[in-house]
């Protein structure tokens, strides 16, 4: 048992350090000076922070792409989640033929690669005056991430006893009452969980904001950085590219634990219930 135990313990600290050692290069990296940046120290020796000041100081448009990348992900979460909640509370709890085609729709939906759907959505962003703005990254990035919360939040639903609504309802409650003070806040770990995946998936698309949006005042972060020139046009700036890229990545990492939280909060609750 030690020893199965101990092999459980390396497996999960090899898989750690696969993860994140390239976030802890990047850091690193982000941290050494220009003539630095190519040195295989583990720290940088010395640290300089010349690469973040590059970053926010330079008239490059970063901090107006992170705003637009924060707007894009939030607006594409908030509607992923209302959509999401109610068309799999449906098929969850409704009883109609080809339901099982439905859901098998849905979720094949998100197997098309995203590089086929560019000509179409450009053609057609095109034609109703769409490029250059938020709807042109938020709707498809809705479409990708709407199945996969489907799926999650549907198989969330179901392990969810019906007999909580039936009782709810005998004591007064309408349907509509039922879904929002009963099965919503039970089902909250589930909405936290697809709000983060959704979250996620949002704030990394590169693809389509690269290809519907041209003024600079629209991009996003990650369009904004793999952008980003050297002192000579030509030259690859690897500093401030790393810099950026721990500034983008820290909101994840933030959203991420906000919502490990409020996960813990309602599964928690939905036990005391």
């Amino acid at each position: 048992m030690r020893i199965r135990g101990l092999g459980n313990v390396l497996s999960l600290a090899a898989v750690a350090v696969f993860c994140l050692a390239p976030f802890y290069w990047m850091v690193v990296s982000s941290l050494r000076r220009s003539q630095d940046m190519f040195s295989m120290s583990p720290l940088p020796d010395p640290l300089s922070l010349d690469n973040y000041r590059a970053v926010f100081e330079a008239d490059n448009g970063f901090l107006r792409a992170l705003g637009n990348s924060v707007v894009v992900a939030g607006l594409t979460t908030l509607l992923t989640l209302v959509i999401a909640v109610s068309a799999a509370y449906a098929l969850a709890r409704l009883e109609f033929r080809f339901k099982r085609l439905v859901l098998a729709v849905v979720i094949s939906t998100s197997m098309f690669p995203a590089g086929l759907l560019i000509v179409p959505l450009l053609k057609l962003f095109t034609d109703i005056g769409w490029i250059n703005s938020y709807q042109a990254m938020v709707v498809p990035s809705l479409s990708f991430a709407l199945p996969l919360a489907v799926w999650n939040l549907t198989s969330f639903f179901r392990q969810l006893p019906f007999e909580l609504e039936q009782a709810a309802m005998v004591d007064g409650c309408t349907a509509g009452e039922a879904f929002r003070k009963i099965i919503i806040p039970l089902a909250a770990p589930g909405v936290f969980t697809t709000a983060i995946i959704t979250f996620v998936i949002a704030w990394n698309e590169y693809m389509i904001a690269v290809s519907m949006v041209n003024e600079q005042s629209m991009k996003t972060a990650n369009v904004i950085v793999s952008q980003f020139t050297g002192q000579h046009g030509y030259d690859q700036p690897f500093g401030t590219q790393m810099a950026a890229g721990v500034v983008v990545t820290v909101p994840l990492v933030v959203v991420v634990l906000l919502f490990q939280r409020r996960i813990v909060a309602g599964l928690t609750s939905g036990g005391l219930k």
